[in-house]
Order: structure tokens, then sequence, then C-alpha cells
């Protein structure tokens, strides 16, 4: 028997945050159950098919269906609360590894152009995005970030630093940084190592012309084999969405699918 795209336990953490339907007084046909249409988000996520080609004997309604859903909470925030929501059960069960943490960025062709796109320096000039991460040390995705191919890596540190999640502790303060930073050569910037000093961070960042490549990705890999764990999602291979807060939904709803696995 296949396995659910949906299983109970996601559902479980997913369900308490989505808002409640208010049904129309007119009536009309019945609404498509929102597992149902979560079903169908996360195959067109794996699978990569355009959202009319959605199999309608997966009972998930019209592609189209599926599309005003992921919008409609991606404007109310449940990708990103169910992001921080696994990220909290994580902390809760040790299973975060705070003492160090790496960022990296990934570039993806955007064929159709389109909000947070530009010219791929490594493709060309031709249009793509960007993919930002942070992970903790066991490659655990903390927080995404989305931008033009064409931005570079360091002008997105002190975001992604900002925006790490602020997770409660059961006695003193919430925890929201890592003690050290990982990262390659594109953010050789004093501006960057400073940006971790007044964060409290401390910062171990490839220097140009000094440090060795061979030597880079003893701490590293982890960033990497998180980002091929994103490339399993196919829509996330190649930006089909105009819209940045479409293909941003997917990227956050993606990297929650990554964390859920280590509950």
């Amino acid at each position: 028997m296949p396995r659910k795209l949906v299983s109970d336990e996601l559902w479980s953490q997913i369900e308490p945050l989505l808002p409640k339907h208010k049904p129309t007084p007119k009536g009309g046909r019945p609404r498509i159950p929102d597992r149902a249409a979560l079903t169908g988000i996360i195959f067109v996520l794996k699978t990569g098919i355009p959202w009319e080609d959605l199999p309608q004997e997966m009972g998930c309604g019209s592609g189209m269906t599926c599309w005003r859903r992921l919008r409609d909470w991606q404007e109310t925030g449940v990708w990103e609360s169910l992001h921080h929501v696994i990220l909290q059960n994580l902390h809760d069960t040790k299973k975060i590894d705070w003492s160090r943490a790496c960022i990296d960025g990934s570039v993806n062709p955007g064929k159709k152009g389109g909000e947070h796109t530009g010219p791929n320096p490594v493709d060309r000039g031709r249009p793509g995005s960007k993919h930002h991460l942070i992970t903790d040390r066991n490659g655990i995705p903390l927080v995404v970030g989305l931008t033009a191919a064409n931005v570079n890596d360091c002008k997105m540190l002190e975001y992604m630093l900002d925006h790490l999640p602020s997770l409660r502790n059961l006695h003193g303060r919430p925890t929201c940084h890592p003690q050290k930073l990982h990262a390659d050569k594109g953010y050789d910037f004093p501006f960057c190592r400073q940006a971790c000093t007044v964060r409290h961070i401390e910062h171990r960042i490839a220097r140009r012309g000094v440090d060795s490549s061979s030597h880079l990705g003893k701490h590293r890999w982890v960033v990497e084999r998180t980002f091929a764990w994103f490339h399993r999602y196919r829509r996330l291979l190649v930006r089909y969405e105009r819209r940045a807060d479409i293909h941003l939904a997917f990227f956050t709803l993606a990297a929650a699918l990554i964390a859920f696995r280590f509950c």
C-alpha cells in the first residue's frame, strides 16, 4: 500500500493552524476537505507536475482549487507557522543541535521570470532565483529565504540571522541563534563577520585566497546535503511560478516536511 502524502502525524500538526472556513449561506458545491487539498499541494511539490495535470482520481479537487489553498494559506502564514511548530517540537526533544549552523545559497532557473528573478551569473544570464538556507549541525532547515539569482549571498546574511526561529525553553530565555556559524567564501566580508559578532554568534567564514577549498566542507557539507533533500521536491528544481509568494510557499512547506522527518 503506498504511503500517505499527509500522514496522521503530519495532519495533527497542521490542522490546528488552518483558518476556519465559513460556510456560504447560498450553498453551492461541497468544499474540498483541507486534508485532500494539502495532499494535492504536496503531490505537485514532490512531482513537479503542472497544476492542471493533478490526477482527479486522487480526490484532491482541481489543480486550481489546490493552488488557491496554497496561496491563501501562504497569506495567513500557515506554512511558516507549521515550520515553526515542527522546529519547536524538535527543540523540545533536543534534536536540534545549536552548537553549529551552516548557511549557503543555491541558484535555480526561473524560466518564466517574475518576482525575485534575475540574470543567473552561472547560467549565461538566464533568469533564475536563489534559495537561501540555514541549517543546524544535523542539517535541519532552520530558516529559508528567496531572492533573485544575481543577489550576492552576503546580502542575505543579516536577514537570515534575524529570521532564525525563537524557540522557547522550559526555563530561561528562548533559544534564537546558534553558537557558531559556518559559511563559504561568498560571505567573506567584514560586515558579515560583524553581523555575527553583534548577535553573539561565533563565525567561521572561509577567507578568499587563504583557506584551502579542500578543507571547507568539514562542517558545511550538511547544508549541501539538505539542499539535495530540497531538490528531491521537483517543483523546486526549476521555478515555474511568476509569483514569488507561491514559490516561497513551496520552499517553506518543503522545509517543514524535511524538518518533520527528524521528529
